[in-house]
Protein backbone atom coordinates (compact mmCIF):
# COMPACT_ATOMS: atom_id res chain seq x y z
CA UNK A 1 0.00 0.00 0.00
CA UNK A 2 1.70 3.34 -1.09
CA UNK A 3 -1.40 5.78 -0.17
CA UNK A 4 -4.66 6.10 0.28
CA UNK A 5 -6.22 4.18 -2.24
CA UNK A 6 -3.52 2.81 -3.45
CA UNK A 7 -2.90 -1.01 -3.15
CA UNK A 8 -0.73 -2.98 -5.94
CA UNK A 9 0.71 -6.69 -6.16
CA UNK A 10 4.27 -6.54 -7.07
CA UNK A 11 7.38 -9.08 -7.50
CA UNK A 12 9.37 -9.30 -4.57
CA UNK A 13 12.35 -11.30 -3.81
CA UNK A 14 11.72 -14.66 -2.16
CA UNK A 15 11.78 -14.25 2.04
CA UNK A 16 14.72 -16.88 3.44
CA UNK A 17 15.78 -18.53 6.45
CA UNK A 18 17.38 -15.95 8.50
CA UNK A 19 17.53 -17.25 12.29
CA UNK A 20 17.71 -21.17 13.31
CA UNK A 21 14.10 -19.80 14.61
CA UNK A 22 12.41 -19.29 11.52
CA UNK A 23 10.17 -21.43 9.24
CA UNK A 24 9.41 -20.60 5.56
CA UNK A 25 5.69 -20.81 4.37
CA UNK A 26 4.12 -21.00 1.44
CA UNK A 27 0.98 -19.05 1.74
CA UNK A 28 -2.36 -20.94 0.96
CA UNK A 29 -4.83 -18.54 2.30
CA UNK A 30 -4.54 -15.13 2.95
CA UNK A 31 -6.89 -12.25 3.62
CA UNK A 32 -7.87 -8.36 3.79
CA UNK A 33 -8.98 -7.51 7.63
CA UNK A 34 -11.08 -4.35 8.17
CA UNK A 35 -8.11 -2.89 9.99
CA UNK A 36 -6.53 -3.00 6.74
CA UNK A 37 -8.59 -0.42 5.54
CA UNK A 38 -7.74 2.32 8.56
CA UNK A 39 -4.49 2.66 6.31
CA UNK A 40 -6.44 2.47 3.03
CA UNK A 41 -8.21 5.62 4.08
CA UNK A 42 -5.54 7.57 6.19
CA UNK A 43 -1.96 6.63 5.55
CA UNK A 44 0.62 8.53 5.04
CA UNK A 45 2.30 7.93 1.81
CA UNK A 46 5.05 6.16 1.26
CA UNK A 47 7.59 6.10 -2.15
CA UNK A 48 8.57 2.57 -0.92
CA UNK A 49 5.19 1.22 0.20
CA UNK A 50 4.31 -1.01 2.89
CA UNK A 51 3.34 -4.63 2.72
CA UNK A 52 0.33 -5.65 4.31
CA UNK A 53 -1.38 -8.40 5.70
CA UNK A 54 -1.68 -10.44 9.05
CA UNK A 55 -4.03 -12.98 8.57
CA UNK A 56 -2.83 -16.43 6.98
CA UNK A 57 -2.04 -20.31 6.44
CA UNK A 58 0.52 -21.84 5.18
CA UNK A 59 2.19 -25.38 4.31
CA UNK A 60 5.70 -24.88 5.86
CA UNK A 61 8.53 -25.13 3.58
CA UNK A 62 11.51 -25.24 4.95
CA UNK A 63 12.77 -24.53 9.22
CA UNK A 64 15.71 -23.50 11.03
CA UNK A 65 18.05 -25.60 12.72
CA UNK A 66 16.59 -25.41 16.28
CA UNK A 67 12.50 -25.31 15.18
CA UNK A 68 10.96 -28.03 16.67
CA UNK A 69 7.18 -28.02 16.52
CA UNK A 70 6.98 -27.97 12.52
CA UNK A 71 8.13 -29.21 9.98
CA UNK A 72 8.24 -29.26 6.23
CA UNK A 73 4.83 -30.16 4.79
CA UNK A 74 3.06 -29.18 7.65
CA UNK A 75 -0.19 -26.81 7.34
CA UNK A 76 0.29 -23.85 9.84
CA UNK A 77 -2.13 -21.51 11.36
CA UNK A 78 -0.18 -18.37 12.32
CA UNK A 79 -1.80 -15.72 14.93
CA UNK A 80 -1.68 -12.49 13.90
CA UNK A 81 1.33 -11.69 16.08
CA UNK A 82 4.27 -13.23 16.94
CA UNK A 83 5.36 -14.51 20.02
CA UNK A 84 8.16 -17.18 21.74
CA UNK A 85 5.95 -19.21 23.55
CA UNK A 86 8.38 -19.47 26.65
CA UNK A 87 8.47 -16.09 28.25
CA UNK A 88 6.08 -15.00 31.22
CA UNK A 89 3.53 -13.06 28.99
CA UNK A 90 3.30 -15.84 26.16
CA UNK A 91 2.86 -17.95 29.25
CA UNK A 92 0.51 -16.22 31.12
CA UNK A 93 -1.51 -16.23 27.63
CA UNK A 94 -0.57 -12.73 26.76
CA UNK A 95 0.85 -13.40 23.52
CA UNK A 96 0.53 -9.90 22.41
CA UNK A 97 3.08 -8.56 25.05
CA UNK A 98 5.38 -11.50 24.20
CA UNK A 99 9.21 -9.74 25.28
CA UNK A 100 10.40 -10.99 22.27
CA UNK A 101 8.50 -10.17 19.72
CA UNK A 102 4.58 -9.28 20.25
CA UNK A 103 3.44 -6.26 19.03
CA UNK A 104 6.72 -4.67 19.49
CA UNK A 105 8.06 -5.87 16.19
CA UNK A 106 7.20 -8.34 13.73
CA UNK A 107 10.88 -9.15 13.63
CA UNK A 108 11.56 -8.17 10.22
CA UNK A 109 9.05 -10.36 8.38
CA UNK A 110 7.19 -8.66 5.41
CA UNK A 111 2.76 -8.58 5.40
CA UNK A 112 1.27 -11.97 4.76
CA UNK A 113 -0.75 -10.89 1.67
CA UNK A 114 1.73 -12.97 -0.33
CA UNK A 115 2.89 -16.24 -1.49
CA UNK A 116 6.11 -16.77 0.57
CA UNK A 117 6.64 -15.74 4.27
CA UNK A 118 9.37 -15.95 6.36
CA UNK A 119 7.93 -16.87 10.29
CA UNK A 120 10.06 -15.52 13.11
CA UNK A 121 9.99 -17.85 16.34
CA UNK A 122 8.10 -20.66 14.76
CA UNK A 123 7.97 -22.90 17.99
CA UNK A 124 5.91 -20.40 19.86
CA UNK A 125 4.13 -18.84 16.94
CA UNK A 126 3.01 -21.38 14.38
CA UNK A 127 0.08 -24.03 15.25
CA UNK A 128 0.01 -27.08 13.22
CA UNK A 129 -3.71 -28.81 11.96
CA UNK A 130 -4.65 -32.07 10.40
CA UNK A 131 -6.90 -30.86 8.22
CA UNK A 132 -8.42 -30.65 4.56
CA UNK A 133 -9.09 -27.98 2.52
CA UNK A 134 -12.59 -27.70 3.10
CA UNK A 135 -11.66 -26.14 6.53
CA UNK A 136 -9.63 -23.62 5.48
CA UNK A 137 -11.49 -20.68 5.97
CA UNK A 138 -12.83 -21.77 9.21
CA UNK A 139 -8.64 -21.94 10.34
CA UNK A 140 -8.27 -18.84 8.75
CA UNK A 141 -10.39 -16.74 11.19
CA UNK A 142 -8.19 -18.42 13.99
CA UNK A 143 -4.98 -16.16 13.38
CA UNK A 144 -6.94 -12.97 14.05
CA UNK A 145 -11.22 -12.54 13.70
CA UNK A 146 -12.59 -15.37 15.43
CA UNK A 147 -10.05 -15.05 18.68
CA UNK A 148 -10.45 -11.32 18.55
CA UNK A 149 -14.66 -12.05 18.66
CA UNK A 150 -13.78 -14.40 21.18
CA UNK A 151 -11.41 -12.21 23.56
CA UNK A 152 -13.99 -9.67 23.34
CA UNK A 153 -16.57 -11.93 24.72
CA UNK A 154 -14.67 -13.42 27.27
CA UNK A 155 -12.93 -10.23 28.66
CA UNK A 156 -16.21 -8.40 28.89
CA UNK A 157 -17.72 -11.22 30.63
CA UNK A 158 -20.33 -12.58 28.12
CA UNK A 159 -22.46 -15.41 30.11
CA UNK A 160 -25.08 -17.34 31.56
CA UNK A 161 -27.66 -14.78 32.47
CA UNK A 162 -26.36 -11.72 30.89
CA UNK A 163 -27.56 -9.35 28.06
CA UNK A 164 -25.04 -8.44 25.66
CA UNK A 165 -24.81 -5.61 22.71
CA UNK A 166 -21.94 -5.74 20.24
CA UNK A 167 -21.13 -2.59 18.01
CA UNK A 168 -20.46 -3.47 14.69
CA UNK A 169 -21.12 -6.06 11.82
CA UNK A 170 -18.14 -6.79 10.36
CA UNK A 171 -16.00 -10.09 10.83
CA UNK A 172 -15.16 -9.54 14.18
CA UNK A 173 -18.73 -8.26 15.66
CA UNK A 174 -20.31 -10.75 13.78
CA UNK A 175 -17.54 -13.61 15.62
CA UNK A 176 -17.86 -11.97 18.90
CA UNK A 177 -21.71 -12.74 18.34
CA UNK A 178 -21.34 -16.14 18.10
CA UNK A 179 -18.20 -16.52 20.53
CA UNK A 180 -21.05 -15.06 22.92
CA UNK A 181 -23.52 -17.87 22.38
CA UNK A 182 -20.81 -20.21 22.68
CA UNK A 183 -20.39 -18.48 26.21
CA UNK A 184 -23.88 -19.10 26.93
CA UNK A 185 -25.20 -14.93 26.92
CA UNK A 186 -28.40 -14.97 27.16
CA UNK A 187 -29.30 -12.16 24.80
CA UNK A 188 -27.38 -10.34 22.36
CA UNK A 189 -28.23 -7.40 20.99
CA UNK A 190 -26.62 -7.01 17.30
CA UNK A 191 -26.06 -3.14 16.38
CA UNK A 192 -25.44 -3.11 12.32
CA UNK A 193 -27.26 -1.25 9.34
CA UNK A 194 -26.47 -3.84 6.65
CA UNK A 195 -29.05 -6.75 6.32
CA UNK A 196 -26.87 -9.12 5.00
CA UNK A 197 -24.59 -9.15 7.91
CA UNK A 198 -27.04 -8.93 9.96
CA UNK A 199 -28.93 -11.84 9.00
CA UNK A 200 -25.71 -13.77 9.29
CA UNK A 201 -25.24 -12.19 12.75
CA UNK A 202 -28.86 -13.62 14.32
CA UNK A 203 -27.57 -17.29 12.49
CA UNK A 204 -24.59 -16.96 14.79
CA UNK A 205 -26.87 -16.25 17.98
CA UNK A 206 -28.27 -12.45 17.66
CA UNK A 207 -31.40 -12.22 19.54
CA UNK A 208 -32.14 -9.08 18.20
CA UNK A 209 -30.82 -6.07 15.71
CA UNK A 210 -30.62 -2.73 16.06
CA UNK A 211 -30.12 -0.63 13.14
CA UNK A 212 -29.96 2.58 14.24
CA UNK A 213 -26.85 4.72 15.67
CA UNK A 214 -26.24 7.61 18.02
CA UNK A 215 -28.53 8.37 20.54
CA UNK A 216 -31.41 6.55 18.51
CA UNK A 217 -29.82 3.30 18.96
CA UNK A 218 -28.73 3.95 22.26
CA UNK A 219 -32.24 4.79 23.19
CA UNK A 220 -33.60 1.50 20.62
CA UNK A 221 -31.36 -0.61 22.97
CA UNK A 222 -32.04 0.55 26.28
CA UNK A 223 -35.95 0.18 25.41
CA UNK A 224 -34.75 -3.59 24.60
CA UNK A 225 -33.51 -3.74 27.88
CA UNK A 226 -36.23 -1.77 30.26
CA UNK A 227 -34.00 1.12 30.56
CA UNK A 228 -30.88 -0.32 32.10
CA UNK A 229 -29.01 -1.11 29.08
CA UNK A 230 -26.60 -4.52 28.29
CA UNK A 231 -24.56 -6.10 31.09
CA UNK A 232 -21.55 -6.62 28.54
CA UNK A 233 -20.84 -4.33 25.17
CA UNK A 234 -18.54 -5.63 22.76
CA UNK A 235 -17.14 -2.97 20.48
CA UNK A 236 -15.72 -3.92 17.48
CA UNK A 237 -15.18 -1.05 15.40
CA UNK A 238 -12.95 1.20 16.66
CA UNK A 239 -13.78 5.20 16.40
CA UNK A 240 -14.91 6.82 18.91
CA UNK A 241 -18.30 7.29 18.39
CA UNK A 242 -18.82 3.38 18.20
CA UNK A 243 -17.08 3.71 22.22
CA UNK A 244 -19.63 6.52 22.74
CA UNK A 245 -22.54 4.58 21.57
CA UNK A 246 -21.04 1.63 24.12
CA UNK A 247 -21.12 4.05 26.86
CA UNK A 248 -24.58 4.63 26.30
CA UNK A 249 -26.11 1.14 25.80
CA UNK A 250 -23.68 -0.21 29.10
CA UNK A 251 -25.69 -1.14 32.43
CA UNK A 252 -24.15 0.31 35.34
CA UNK A 253 -21.89 -2.10 37.08
CA UNK A 254 -21.51 -3.69 33.20
CA UNK A 255 -18.24 -4.52 31.34
CA UNK A 256 -17.42 -2.32 27.54
CA UNK A 257 -14.78 -4.67 25.94
CA UNK A 258 -12.76 -2.81 22.99
CA UNK A 259 -11.60 -4.93 20.24
CA UNK A 260 -12.16 -2.46 17.47
CA UNK A 261 -8.39 -0.95 16.93
CA UNK A 262 -9.16 2.86 18.20
CA UNK A 263 -8.73 5.07 15.62
CA UNK A 264 -8.36 7.58 18.23
CA UNK A 265 -6.47 9.12 20.81
CA UNK A 266 -8.49 10.14 23.84
CA UNK A 267 -12.26 9.10 24.45
CA UNK A 268 -14.52 9.60 27.52
CA UNK A 269 -13.72 7.64 30.92
CA UNK A 270 -13.92 10.06 33.40
CA UNK A 271 -17.21 10.34 36.21
CA UNK A 272 -19.36 8.85 33.08
CA UNK A 273 -17.78 5.98 33.92
CA UNK A 274 -16.68 6.46 37.23
CA UNK A 275 -19.52 6.71 38.61
CA UNK A 276 -21.62 3.92 37.00
CA UNK A 277 -19.02 1.23 37.98
CA UNK A 278 -18.56 0.64 34.16
CA UNK A 279 -15.26 -1.86 33.55
CA UNK A 280 -13.29 -0.80 30.45
CA UNK A 281 -11.48 -4.34 29.00
CA UNK A 282 -10.67 -5.95 25.56
CA UNK A 283 -7.62 -4.65 23.40
CA UNK A 284 -5.33 -6.60 21.22
CA UNK A 285 -6.51 -10.33 21.43
CA UNK A 286 -3.84 -12.75 22.16
CA UNK A 287 -5.56 -15.51 19.60
CA UNK A 288 -2.13 -18.18 19.87
CA UNK A 289 -3.97 -18.30 23.12
CA UNK A 290 -7.09 -19.42 22.20
CA UNK A 291 -6.65 -21.66 19.11
CA UNK A 292 -7.12 -24.84 21.19
CA UNK A 293 -10.01 -24.08 22.65
CA UNK A 294 -11.69 -23.04 19.54
CA UNK A 295 -10.48 -24.75 17.02
CA UNK A 296 -12.15 -28.64 17.54
CA UNK A 297 -15.48 -26.89 16.90
CA UNK A 298 -14.29 -25.52 13.56
CA UNK A 299 -12.51 -29.47 12.80
CA UNK A 300 -16.26 -31.02 13.83
CA UNK A 301 -17.79 -28.64 11.81
CA UNK A 302 -20.06 -27.47 15.01
CA UNK A 303 -19.40 -24.13 14.19
CA UNK A 304 -18.53 -22.29 10.92
CA UNK A 305 -16.36 -18.76 11.13
CA UNK A 306 -15.69 -18.76 7.79
CA UNK A 307 -19.13 -17.66 6.92
CA UNK A 308 -17.75 -14.70 7.26
CA UNK A 309 -15.49 -15.01 3.99
CA UNK A 310 -18.28 -13.93 1.43
CA UNK A 311 -15.74 -13.13 -1.70
CA UNK A 312 -12.85 -15.15 -2.53
CA UNK A 313 -9.89 -13.58 -5.18
CA UNK A 314 -6.78 -14.64 -6.34
CA UNK A 315 -3.84 -12.78 -5.05
CA UNK A 316 -3.27 -10.59 -8.01
CA UNK A 317 -6.78 -8.88 -7.51
CA UNK A 318 -6.06 -8.14 -3.58
CA UNK A 319 -6.52 -3.78 -4.58
CA UNK A 320 -10.10 -5.18 -5.83
CA UNK A 321 -10.99 -7.24 -2.65
CA UNK A 322 -10.04 -3.78 -0.99
CA UNK A 323 -12.26 -1.69 -3.09
CA UNK A 324 -14.98 -4.41 -2.38
CA UNK A 325 -14.59 -4.02 0.98
CA UNK A 326 -14.59 -0.44 1.40
CA UNK A 327 -17.44 0.16 -0.26
CA UNK A 328 -19.03 -2.72 2.00
CA UNK A 329 -19.85 -4.46 -0.86
CA UNK A 330 -18.14 -7.56 1.07
CA UNK A 331 -17.62 -8.23 4.37
CA UNK A 332 -14.44 -10.07 4.20
CA UNK A 333 -12.21 -10.83 1.17
CA UNK A 334 -9.95 -14.27 1.15
CA UNK A 335 -7.18 -13.87 -1.20
CA UNK A 336 -6.12 -17.23 -2.66
CA UNK A 337 -2.14 -16.90 -3.39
Amino acid sequence: MYEPGDVRVIDAPDPRIEEPTDALLRLVRTCVCGSDLHPYHSMKPRAQGVSMGHEYLGIVEEVGADVATVKPGDLVIVPFVFSCGVCDFCREGLQTSCRVAGLRSRLGSEGAQAELLRAPLADGTLFAVDAGEEHYAGLLTLSDVYGTGFHAALTGGAGAGTTVAVIGDGAVGLLAVLSARQLGADRIILMGRHEARTDLGREFGATDVVAARGEEGIEAVRELTDGDGCHVVLEAVGHLPAYEQALGVVRDGGRIARVGVPQYTDGPIGRVQFNRNVTITGGVAPVRAYIDRLLPGILAGTVDPGRVFDVELPLERAAEGYALMDRREALKVMLRP
